[in-house]
């Protein structure tokens, strides 16, 4: 019984060193157990740092970057640019799904024909730009579905169609504009979602200049598979 007694009084004794009696006070800093990430090599908001030359902790953002998910403004804030919209499908309109209530819809949205400064020949270019990087590499950089990857057996997941051949009936032979938009954001197939990597006004660049090819293709008499 008395080792008992005497464990019980080392280990209080241990207790009352380490974290001192009720209402102590002490300069040494606290013991901590769990410190919940409470310290983290960072520097925090408006603070400054010597790391840096000029004795700032924030830094500017790098030149001609905007914040991640909007879109970069088509001209500057002084010449009349509106806010800048959310550069993701943020929305259930036609311009964020290319949908009107449960069907396609076709052409481009008034967001974009409606304003000259954004729907003008560098818009086409931008989707020529976009669509090299993103779709030629399967559906070849004419949109015959003869890209890099047809050369290895991999099978795309869509194809274009020459825009003569409307008809409705067939599916496969028509494709509306809002159709194309979505199979860009959700995929469709073997074809997986860009949404997450193509913005949306981007993905209508896409749309128009995959028009653009359809139509050359049709003036020139190649068909577009």
């Amino acid at each position: 019984m008395k080792y008992f007694f005497l464990s019980y009084i080392f280990v209080g004794a241990i207790i009352v060193s380490a974290f001192g009696f009720r209402g102590s006070k002490s300069e040494l800093p606290p013991i901590e157990v769990f410190p919940d990430m409470d310290h983290q090599a960072k520097v925090k908001y408006q603070a400054s740092s010597d790391f840096f030359a000029d004795g700032r902790g924030a830094r500017l953002p790098v030149k001609n970057t905007v914040p991640m998910g909007f879109e970069i403004p088509a001209k500057a804030a002084a010449n009349g640019a509106k806010p800048a919209r959310f550069g993701f499908t943020n929305g259930l309109d036609y311009y964020n799904t290319g949908k009107m209530g449960d069907f396609y819809g076709d052409g481009l949205p008034v967001e974009i024909t409606s304003d000259a400064s954004v729907f003008n020949e560098a818009f086409l270019k931008r989707g020529e730009q976009r669509y090299n990087i993103h779709c030629a590499i399967c559906h070849g950089t004419s949109g015959n579905g003869k890209g890099v990857t047809s050369k290895y057996g991999i099978l795309t997941a869509f194809n274009f169609q020459q825009p003569g051949n409307t008809d409705p009936a067939n599916a496969a032979a028509f494709r509306a504009d809002g159709a194309i938009f979505d199979v860009i954001t959700n995929g469709k197939g073997l074809m997986g979602s860009y949404g997450g990597n193509i913005t949306v006004r981007d993905r209508w660049a896409i749309v128009a200049y995959i028009r653009a090819l359809q139509l050359a293709a049709k003036e020139s008499g190649a068909t577009l598979q």
